[in-house]
């Protein structure tokens, strides 16, 4: 399972960006961390600020550069705009899936969530986070006392986040559906996909 353990405000930091959700420390000191504070730092090049975008995009879903990697190999294969299909990929992984629907306070939860078997898929036990969803498939927390615990406490949690409008969602039942792709806008992605895809195609 591939996650970040560190500090996470430090990144969010790095990057000026709440990568892992709201921190008033972002607010508080919205600049890089370090201990020399606030100072001028040298102009970041064109490489620079393309690894930045694609950082940016690796911690916000939780990837390995093996597996991001293999992300954009998959969206380079396909029709379409390469970087908004990057982020299609992105997006309907079981446990981002997981997360837009509520289940989970956060990704790194709702892949907590997935792995240790509380997930099934069009009525099949799934335990791996990056399972990639396709339209119609029907996501349901398994009926079991500790599974539909964990997603009512993430129901409750996340009430000011709404469910896209991709995603269909029955509270009572526990269930979602993918009634189709998400848009570019409808993603709202936290970095410039353009820039990772020509970070990684020079």
């Amino acid at each position: 399972m591939a996650r970040y353990t560190g500090p996470r405000v430090r990144i969010s930091r790095r990057f000026g960006v709440p990568i892992f959700g709201p921190t008033k420390y972002l607010e508080r000191r919205n600049y890089g961390p370090g201990m020399h504070g606030p100072k001028h730092r040298r102009k970041t090049s064109d490489y620079g600020l393309g690894l930045i975008e694609k950082q940016k995009l690796r911690y916000y879903y939780g990837l390995l550069e093996r597996q991001f990697r293999r992300v954009y190999q998959q969206a380079l294969s396909k029709r379409g705009v390469t970087g908004e299909t990057m982020l299609q990929i992105l997006e309907t992984r079981l446990d981002n899936v997981v997360y837009q629907l509520g289940f989970a306070p956060t990704r790194p939860a709702a892949r907590q969530m997935v792995s240790h078997g509380h997930v099934q898929v069009n009525g099949r036990r799934v335990s791996v986070p990056s399972c990639a969803l396709r339209v119609n498939d029907v996501v349901e927390v398994r009926p079991t006392s500790v599974a539909r615990q964990m997603a009512t406490k993430g129901l409750e949690a996340s009430t000011s986040r709404n469910v896209p409008d991709w995603l269909s969602l029955n509270k009572d039942a526990f269930k979602g559906v993918i009634m189709r792709l998400p848009t570019r806008d409808e993603i709202q992605p936290i970095a410039d996909e353009q820039a990772v895809v020509e970070f990684y195609s020079r």
